[in-house]
């Protein structure tokens, strides 16, 4: 089953540990099923997001197609692709419903 995904990554120009996970993120979406869009939003664009993630940073969310945001813990910055997959299948399953839920 296709699920739209949107993976919503807070960053900022010269973040070394964004553009990392950036990597890895798609270093996973080309070497796993896991299908997910990545919206890269650069926190020094919007000053609300600048006062939220300034020192959060990279902050990874899963969006939703009403505009929800639900937050990922931050994967470490050592971590393998195959572990960031892990991760990410761990998240999806507790933010995305059952599909025999209902």
């Amino acid at each position: 089953m296709m699920v739209d995904r949107t993976l919503i990554l807070y960053s900022k120009p010269g973040c070394h540990l964004c553009e990392g996970l950036q990597e890895k993120l798609e270093m996973v979406k080309l070497s796993s099923d896991l299908s997910f869009a990545i919206e890269i939003r650069d926190i020094t664009t919007d000053d609300r997001w600048f006062a939220a993630f300034e020192l959060e940073i990279p902050v990874l969310r899963y969006g939703t197609a009403t505009g929800d945001e639900w937050p990922i813990a931050r994967p470490s910055p050592r971590c393998t692709v195959v572990q960031l997959e892990q991760h990410l299948r761990k998240a999806f399953a507790t933010i995305e419903p059952s599909p025999t839920a209902g």
